[in-house]
């Protein structure tokens, strides 16, 4: 019978650390800062409750790309459809659509856009690194042209408590939208018959044909919900500053996209995690904010998102030859 001494050993062999290592880098940053910075209120309710809410669009545009890259798909477009929907967003808002007219323009803008990416992809199969950097050029233009690269002010109270800048009691409306958008992915994409399909179609898909599963409506669902992810993503950012602009979900691509890899998703797809995506977006936001308090400048903070990026993806590499 063997021995406890054993089968602990057996046990820390054998434990996947690669799977978790985003879980203790971001304990680690933590600490760090919390050491580093703990005469400059790193550590205060307000200074945590303003990473969730600087986080919380990166996070759910990041629920939507793990599937996506979990499908081994790409969506580049993401931070410019959140641009165009906060404009057209606020121009329904403007126009006297009203609330109701608001959602239906800001999700649609997503919808539509996602949709277009995904039948480029799964009808004329062009690889989706450069439809939807054809798509993030094109909707970029839109959102520049659409208002002449005004913005367009939002004077809707209730929108602006509900999409970004309210709060219920001290916890911020854009933590319950993470939290809602998180959880409902984390479940669909470990619970479901769709999540088990998109991780198969990422993983092979030519063993996911064989096994019944429709690889290009899969790949073309992901990618519709990426789309509207953003264009939720782009009414928040509305809500969030009381207008839409053009500049809104500059860069945040990178920022998305570095979170689900270094939250443990596989860049070339079929392994896929959403808690490790919230996780890796929280962890980025912590060094973006500890950065700002030790007084490191844009170019500065750049540099370290860099590099942040590289080893997301050189971690990716590794768990795919694992």
């Amino acid at each position: 019978m063997p021995s406890k001494s054993s089968n602990a050993f057996s046990f820390i062999e054998n434990f996947n650390w690669r799977q978790y290592i985003v879980y203790f880098a971001f304990i680690g940053v933590l600490i760090y800062f919390s050491i580093t910075l703990s005469d400059s209120g790193f550590l205060t309710s307000t200074n945590i409750l303003n990473i969730v809410r600087q986080t919380a669009i990166i996070s759910i545009m990041g629920v939507a790309m793990t599937f996506v890259i979990s499908a081994a798909e790409i969506d580049l477009s993401i931070g410019s459809i959140a641009a165009l929907s906060s404009l057209t967003t606020a121009l329904a808002l403007q126009s006297g659509y009203g609330f109701l007219g608001a959602i239906i323009a800001g999700l649609g803008t997503g919808f539509i856009i996602g949709l277009i990416n995904g039948l480029l992809i799964t009808k004329l199969l062009i690889p989706s690194f450069l439809v939807t950097l054809g798509t993030m050029g094109v909707t970029k233009g839109l959102a520049m042209w659409a208002t002449d690269t005004a913005p367009v002010p939002i004077i809707n109270d209730i929108f602006v408590y509900i999409f970004g800048s309210g709060d219920l009691g001290s916890i911020p409306v854009l933590l319950i939208w993470t939290v809602i958008i998180a959880v409902a992915g984390h479940v669909m994409l470990r619970k479901t018959v769709f999540g088990r399909r998109t991780l198969a179609t990422g993983g092979n898909q030519n063993a996911a044909r064989f096994s019944g599963v429709n690889v290009a409506k899969i790949k073309l669902y992901v990618l519709v919900s990426s789309g509207v992810m953003a264009g939720l993503s782009g009414m928040l950012y509305a809500g969030r500053m009381h207008s839409g602009r053009y500049t809104f979900g500059e860069g945040d691509e990178l920022s998305v996209i570095a979170a689900v890899i270094l939250g443990g998703t596989s860049l070339f797809g079929g392994v896929g995690t959403v808690i490790g995506t919230v996780i890796g977006s929280l962890m980025i936001g912590t060094i973006n904010n500890g950065l700002i308090i030790m007084g490191l400048d844009v170019s500065q903070q750049m540099m370290v998102k860099g590099v942040i990026i590289i080893l997301a993806v050189a971690l990716g590499r590794k768990t795919v030859n694992k």
